[in-house]
């Protein structure tokens, strides 16, 4: 998906933001951004998904090669591919935050208007 390079980068950019286009898979994200490798067992008990719920996120995110995963006998860890994925989700809670103080502010702003009276 990622590596096609006959397709422009915004739409190869487009299929990235479609892999974290989910709240468990961004939850998941959050989980493994958290720790250096991360047990599915792990991420079961922290997102309260069915194993097999969180296995059809789990291959979203490998599909758009966001996360990497490495079997050792019967338990599998999970990692970012990229160290920079967790700077998109600082980033993106960031900039969230700031919109949220914004609408606050809109708000407010709003609260302190004087009544409208209705001809009706």
């Amino acid at each position: 998906m990622l590596g096609d390079t006959t397709r422009p980068v915004y739409e190869i950019k487009a299929n990235l933001f479609k892999g974290l286009a989910h709240p468990y898979r961004i939850r998941v994200l959050e989980i493994v951004a958290a720790g250096d490798e991360v047990p599915v067992s792990v991420m079961i008990a922290e997102t309260g998904l069915e194993a097999s719920h969180l296995s059809q996120h789990l291959s979203v995110l490998r599909r758009y090669g966001l996360v990497v995963s490495e079997r050792r006998a019967s338990v599998v860890y999970y990692r970012l591919a990229f160290p920079q994925v967790a700077d998109l989700l600082h980033v993106a809670r960031q900039l969230l935050t700031e919109m949220l103080v914004l609408s606050q502010e809109h708000q407010t702003a709003a609260q302190g208007l004087p009544e409208i009276s209705s001809t009706r």
